[in-house]
C-alpha cells in the first residue's frame, strides 16, 4: 500500500500445484522438506514398530483369507511401482476405496514415490486383533484402538477436505476456522449435540438433554441402530457444522468408532468435551486434556457436572 509491505508480507506460499498437472519432484525427501513435513509421527512410529521383517506375498495370503468376506469387510490391496497406483479389491462395500486412490494419485502427481506394496482396511473398525506376540499383518487403517494393531492414518474425511480444500464447499479445516459463530460471550451457555443413534451412549445423551434442557441440546438426525422410542422425541434436520459453533461447548462422542468430526470441532471457537474412548484417530495421541479438550466418562456418569463446572 503506497508503496510499502503492509503487516508481515511479502508472504511465501510454497509450490502450489494445480490438481490436473502431472509434475512429479523425483527427491521425496527435498519435497517433504519443502513442505515443512514432520520427520517423524508418535503415532504411526508407534503402530510400525512392532513390524520388522515383512513377507508381502505371507501378509497377501493371510490378509486376502481372513478378511476377504462380503458384508463383513472391505480390502484393498494398493501396489505403487514406478510412480503408478495399481489396486485389487476385496469383499463386499469397497466404495471407500475412492478416498484412497485420491491420495496416492495426488501424491503420484506432485513427487515420485518409491515402490511400496500395502493393504488398507476401507471399513470402519480397525481389523488386526492380534497380540503382538501372535505375529500380526501390517494393515492401514483410518481408525485404530487399544485393542487392535492396525496403522493408522489420517481419515479419508480429513483427507478428502484437504484436497478440496479450496473447492470444497460442504466442510474442511480452513472454512471452519473462518466461521466459528460469534464472540465467546455472545455464544450459548448450553453443550451442542447432533447425530444418529450409532451407540447407546448417543441415545443416553438425548434422554439427558431432555431432562436438562438449559445444559444440554443434543438431539438426534437419523435413527437407525436402534428402535424408535418416543423418550428420543421427534428427529430434527441435520444443522450447517458452521451452527455448531453459535454453542459454547462442544459435546464428543464415539460413533461406530471414533467420530471423525473432532477435528472440525478442534479448529473451532468452542471447548470441546471429549468421551474417553477406546478409538483414536491418527492426531489423537498429540492431545492433550484440559489443554485441548475437556474429558469426560464413557458411560456420561460425570458430563453434566462438567458442563456446569
Amino acid at each position: 500500500y503506497n508503496g510499502k509491505h503492509v503487516a508481515n508480507s511479502p508472504y511465501k506460499l510454497g509450490q502450489v500445484y494445480q490438481e490436473k498437472c502431472y509434475c512429479p519432484q523425483n527427491n521425496l525427501n527435498k519435497w517433504l522438506k519443502e513442505y515443512e513435513c514432520r520427520s517423524s509421527y508418535p503415532q504411526i512410529k508407534k503402530d510400525l514398530s512392532i513390524f520388522d521383517k515383512i513377507d508381502m506375498k505371507k501378509v497377501s495370503q493371510e490378509a486376502i483369507s481372513r478378511f476377504n468376506q462380503k458384508g463383513r469387510h472391505s480390502l484393498c490391496h494398493y501396489v505403487v511401482k514406478d510412480n503408478k497406483v495399481y489396486r485389487t479389491t476385496y469383499g463386499e462395500h469397497v466404495g471407500f476405496k475412492m478416498f484412497m486412490d485420491a491420495m496416492l494419485l495426488s501424491l503420484t502427481r506432485k513427487v515420485t514415490l518409491p515402490d511400496i506394496e500395502f493393504f488398507v482396511n476401507l471399513g470402519d473398525w480397525p481389523l488386526e486383533k492380534r497380540k503382538v506376540k501372535e505375529n500380526p499383518i501390517p494393515i492401514f487403517s483410518w481408525c485404530g484402538s487399544k485393542e487392535t494393531r492396525d496403522i493408522v492414518m489420517p481419515t479419508y474425511d480429513v483427507t478428502e477436505s484437504t484436497l478440496e480444500t479450496m473447492g470444497r464447499v460442504s466442510l474442511d479445516l480452513l472454512s471452519v476456522q473462518a466461521n466459528t459463530g460469534p464472540k465467546w460471550e455472545n455464544k450459548s451457555d448450553v453443550a451442542f449435540w447432533r447425530g444418529r443413534d450409532s451407540r447407546q451412549e448417543r441415545l443416553d445423551l438425548v434422554l439427558m438433554s431432555h431432562k436438562h434442557p438449559d445444559a444440554i441440546n443434543a438431539r438426534l438426525t437419523n435413527m437407525f441402530f436402534f428402535p424408535k422410542k418416543p423418550e428420543y422425541g421427534e428427529l430434527k434436520q441435520h444443522v450447517s457444522f458452521f451452527d455448531f459453533f453459535k454453542y459454547k461447548y462442544q459435546i464428543n462422542m464415539d460413533g461406530t468408532v471414533a467420530a471423525y468430526r473432532l477435528p472440525y470441532l478442534l479448529a473451532g471457537d468452542s471447548l470441546v468435551l471429549m468421551q474417553d474412548s477406546n478409538y483414536y484417530e491418527h492426531f489423537y495421541s498429540d492431545l492433550k486434556p484440559m489443554q485441548h479438550y475437556l474429558p469426560f466418562k464413557h458411560d456420561l456418569s460425570d458430563l453434566l457436572e462438567k458442563i456446569q463446572w
